[in-house]
């Protein structure tokens, strides 16, 4: 069984066992979070509106971090106008521990 979820402006697919990478969490490292449920797959496909009632997901935190560094580059010719930037995005690590359906 999985069931897909929202956090952070984007969706994910979660199942039991799967260890997601999600938009940093307000949330310490070995808390519980729960995440409402949009859709449930597996032998019988439920589809929400906008949430499947009463389907929850439930995680545990494993770690917070930061992503690979992304570099931002700007150049305008023949002007010597050149600017470098970097940016590391952070992020949550969550453990999928179950689905309640």
């Amino acid at each position: 069984m999985y069931a897909i979820i929202k956090t952070g402006g984007k969706q994910y697919r979660a199942e039991a066992g799967s260890r997601l990478r999600v938009e940093k969490l307000e949330a310490n490292p070995g808390d519980t979070v729960e995440f409402e449920a949009l859709m449930l797959g597996g032998e019988k496909t439920v589809i929400g509106s906008p949430t499947v009632p009463g389907a929850k997901v439930v995680a545990e935190v494993v770690e917070h971090g930061k992503g690979k560094k992304v570099v931002v580059a700007k150049f305008k010719a023949k002007v010597q106008y050149r600017r470098k930037r970097g940016h590391r995005q952070p992020y949550t690590e969550i453990l999928v521990k179950e689905i309640r359906a």
